[in-house]
């Protein structure tokens, strides 16, 4: 059975942004250091995909990422979090989980901060139990608004 392929939104040093096929957006970050603003560029661009697409459904792929600076944790949690939850309509996400340990310990902190938000998302290891937990949460928003 053929299936079509992600459609690119976006992409910059700091990552990709993508329509995935199933029916979310699909953040995956590069590895490396990341500039400021190709980083917040690739976070407003994601944010814009969100809003297009309607459902607020989030796959970050955090595989190859670096660990978040201080000053991009307080960016994430303060400012794009917020924004993104209020213009983009982000309500679920899930997290493939970086290889680096100091990358998931800077993500433990942003959940911390971010647990009072609107927002549901859970942390994963393997993207495909990440993608079958998105699936179950576009099923569940079609089912209540049709």
């Amino acid at each position: 059975m053929f299936l079509p392929s992600n459609r690119l939104y976006f992409e910059n040093a700091a990552g990709r942004v993508e329509e995935d096929r199933r029916g979310f957006v699909r953040l995956t970050y590069t590895q490396g250091r990341r500039e400021t603003s190709a980083w917040h560029g690739l976070l407003q661009h994601t944010k814009h995909l969100l809003a297009r697409q309607g459902q607020g459904v989030l796959l970050v792929d955090q595989r190859h990422m670096q660990a978040f600076s201080l000053e991009e944790q307080r960016w994430l949690v303060e400012e794009w979090l917020p924004q993104a939850i209020v213009e983009g309509g982000y309500r679920y996400g899930a997290v493939v989980q970086a290889h680096d340990a100091f990358a998931r310990l800077a993500m433990d902190t942003i959940r911390l901060h971010a647990k009072n938000m609107q927002l549901t998302y859970r942390y994963f290891t393997d993207e495909l139990e990440a993608v079958a937990w998105l699936q179950e949460q576009t099923s569940t928003l079609s089912l209540r608004y049709n």
